[in-house]
């Protein structure tokens, strides 16, 4: 079967803006709290003012006195309307439902909900119910031991031998604080309930699996749940799993037979909708004198909440990304009354990158070496946790390419001695990262009709990264149509099942499905014109392709052939259709190991003299495969390099000791970077196909700017102050003690 030539020849690739940009710019998109209906009953909820104890009374009664109030819910009257979790039955970092029991584990937990005819009825009304407590205290420390037994990631050699008898010793402890999702759209639920079943416009990275948990927990169908996800204002992780707050929308909306819209507020956010886990790593590193890896320990620790089993996964990277013999990595946990924390982009990687990049570069110094020619020693020739071969892997090339981009020798390496053109003085850092390249499984369905429009269709969801645009080039790249012919619809679980939007795994792991269901569309127009159009009698499939909405012989004219309009009136069909699947990667990852690359480059200025301290420049070189997008990519590096300039000078949540609660739980007293804070960026994208994840070559690379950043910034802290930091934000307080002049 002969394809058609696609509408451009680097339609793959090609920075084309978003399809979906005109919808969203003029406010024709639709994001979950946009959703109204008649008879919309709002809810707001009542939470927690205590981290562990017990509800001793709960009195609606002046709230439901209150006028336009309905009812308020509570464990007396709700918990039998919920389930516990079933992990069988789909994916929740919270397992416990809303409203259970009267036992409180965390501060802001849900304790009851007001349901009222208006927004600010159900607020006045929350505040209005009475609840008292037998308070006990809470624990939420976050200098942590381990209390849950030591479990090991990978394990090779003998760490403790190697690293005793190593010429070149680090041993030092890392550590990051808790991090708060902090998305532009707040979590959201409007729930209907028909009689029959439920329809829910959620916030969520992956609906396929909301509408599994959901069913569950409210006990019903799976088909009985229907979820909806057209637009998502951003996510990070923290939309990947249902949270109560959508069990307590739909288990409402069921009660009072009305629409019920729930939308978590900003303090909320800090309190019941998950968080990236502190963590505490020691990293022992040995090596020779010439710099080569002996060994190599990582044991690291972080927090979760009393009933939940979270893990943040800061081993991933560790087995493979360098060469050396003797590599152990192990975790542990210790539980706190803090609400269950959850996946944070590029989850357990960035925390774990910045412990072992860190750790590098600390043993660059202590090895009088450039650290960059100390990874560059130390690279593996196959994935030494497994004993694979790399699919594809181009990590030198980002070094190196790095390092000329940034001008990296013309480094001196001795602390606070350069200054840039302005007599500022300026530190240099570097980092490696990487992130996992996974794909899942994905069902496609494309159609192509009579007014010469492809539309294409699945149960993913664009989270705000371009998955309508990236799609649509793939469909593009096969039929020939211009992206504007081009609709494609997400964000509905009655669609054929597609992946959640995590892992940077959703692009890869449309593709084999797109292409097949494209050729499929195509193959069924081509075989329909065989039949009924007299004049290809006697031809083959393979004779014929597709180009400007014409079925036409390989090599005429498209219009020499038919139209697809009059084929399908001919053949009395409303559209051409083709459907295709894709496995997921997990036979693939047992031939090859699979994963992304990159390097930063990173400038920051120090000016003691005001205490001023700001990340100034960074180059980034990323091996992601192939880009499918080149401005959707180079717009996600973007953001992930901005939030590793938070990650390292500025964000950390603080817990009060007394109550459990986050103290600095808004947008005034949670810092993150601004636009005056963000650095110049210089991304690059090695480009390199990598066949043996998709035929595209792609892989995501949404999270993997994240990785290793915040351990850049840090070298060039210390590069340009002569402070070495650890604990993570760098603190001004941390710099004053500088004696560097």
């Amino acid at each position: 079967m002969a394809m058609p030539s696609p509408v451009s020849p680097d339609i793959i690739g090609q920075g084309a803006p978003r399809i979906d940009g005109p919808k969203k710019v003029s406010g024709a998109a639709r994001y979950a709290s946009d959703h109204h209906f008649d008879e919309l009953v709002y809810a707001v909820p009542v939470t927690a003012t205590i981290a562990k104890g017990r509800i001793t009374s709960l009195d609606p009664a002046a709230a439901l006195g209150m006028p336009g109030v309905l009812e308020v819910l509570h464990h007396g009257n709700f918990a039998d309307q919920v389930e516990q979790s079933d992990p069988d039955a789909g994916k929740t970092d919270e397992t416990r439902p809303p409203l259970k029991d009267e036992r409180i584990r965390y501060y802001g937990q849900y304790v009851a909900v007001v349901l009222a005819e208006t927004y600010e009825q159900a607020m006045a009304a929350a505040a209005a119910v009475k609840v008292s407590y037998a308070a006990e205290q809470p624990d939420v420390h976050l200098h942590l031991k381990p209390e849950d037994p030591e479990q090991v990631d990978t394990e090779r050699g003998d760490v403790l031998t190697a690293f005793q008898s190593a010429e070149v010793r680090v041993d030092q402890t890392y550590t990051t604080p808790v991090h708060a999702h902090n998305p532009i759209e707040l979590h959201a639920t409007v729930a209907l309930w028909d009689g029959q079943g439920f329809t829910l416009y959620e916030t969520s990275q992956a609906i396929m699996n909301h509408s599994k948990v959901m069913a569950q927990m409210l006990g019903v169908a799976p088909e009985q749940v229907r979820v909806f996800t057209e637009y998502l204002g951003s996510g990070f992780g923290g939309k990947l799993w249902p949270w109560g707050h959508s069990l307590l929308a739909a288990g409402a909306a069921r009660l009072l037979e009305r629409p019920v819209k729930l939308v978590v507020d900003r303090r909320m956010m800090f309190q019941t909708v998950g968080h990236r886990t502190n963590t505490q790593q020691r990293m022992r590193l040995g090596a020779s004198r010439d710099g080569r890896l002996q060994s190599l320990q990582q044991d690291y620790l972080f927090h979760n909440s009393r009933l939940d089993t979270y893990k943040e996964n800061c081993g991933e990277a560790t087995g493979f990304l360098y060469s050396t013999p003797n590599l152990r990595a192990a975790w542990s946990l210790a539980r706190r009354d803090i609400a269950p924390p959850t996946s944070m982009r590029g989850p357990g990687a960035v925390p774990g990158l910045y412990a072992l990049e860190a750790a590098m570069n600390e043993l660059a110094v202590a090895l009088d070496m450039d650290p960059l020619q100390l990874r560059l020693l130390n690279q593996p020739e196959i994935d030494e946790s497994t004993g694979l071969p790399f699919s594809s892997r181009h990590l030198n090339e980002c070094l190196t390419l790095g390092a000329q981009r940034f001008g990296w020798d013309e480094r001196n390496p001795t602390p606070g001695s350069m200054r840039n053109a302005q007599g500022v003085r300026v530190g240099w850092g570097m980092a490696a990262c990487s992130w996992m390249a996974k794909s899942l499984p994905a069902e496609v369905r494309v159609e192509l009709t009579a007014d010469g429009r492809a539309r294409v269709s699945s149960g993913t969801q664009d989270i705000g990264t371009g998955t309508y645009t990236v799609v649509a080039q793939m469909v593009a790249q096969l039929t020939g149509l211009p992206l504007k012919h081009i609709d494609v619809v997400l964000g509905d679980t009655r669609l054929p099942p597609g992946p959640m939007s995590g892992g940077s795994m959703a692009t890869g792991s449309m593709v084999p499905a797109v292409q097949e269901a494209t050729r499929n569309a195509l193959g069924h127009a081509m075989q329909t014109a065989l039949d009924v159009h007299p004049p290809f009698k006697g031809r083959r499939v393979e004779d014929l392709s597709v180009n400007e909405a014409h079925v036409h012989l390989e090599g005429q004219a498209p219009h020499s052939g038919i139209g697809l309009a009059e084929l399908l009136t001919t053949a009395g069909l409303e559209h051409f259709s083709g459907s295709g699947k894709s496995a997921g990667s997990d036979e693939i990852e047992k031939k090859v190991s699979l994963h992304s690359y990159g390097a930063h480059f990173v400038e920051v200025t120090w000016e003691p003299e005001i205490a001023r301290l700001q990340v100034s420049r960074v180059v980034t070189v990323i091996d992601g495969g192939k880009v499918i997008n080149s401005r959707t990519g180079r717009n996600q590096i973007e953001g992930a390099i901005v939030m590793g300039v938070g990650m390292a000078l500025f964000e950390e949540t603080e817990y009060d000791s007394r109550s459990g609660a986050p103290m600095n739980s808004n947008l005034a007293d949670y810092i993150m970077t601004t636009h005056a804070d963000a650095p110049d960026v210089d991304i690059t994208f090695l480009d390199y196909p990598d066949l043996a994840l998709n035929p595209l070559g792609a892989r995501g690379i949404g999270e993997i700017g994240l990785a290793g950043i915040s351990a850049a910034i840090t070298d060039a802290v210390r590069h340009a102050t002569g402070v070495v930091v650890r604990d993570l934000p760098v603190r001004i307080e941390d710099l004053l003690e500088s004696k560097v002049v």
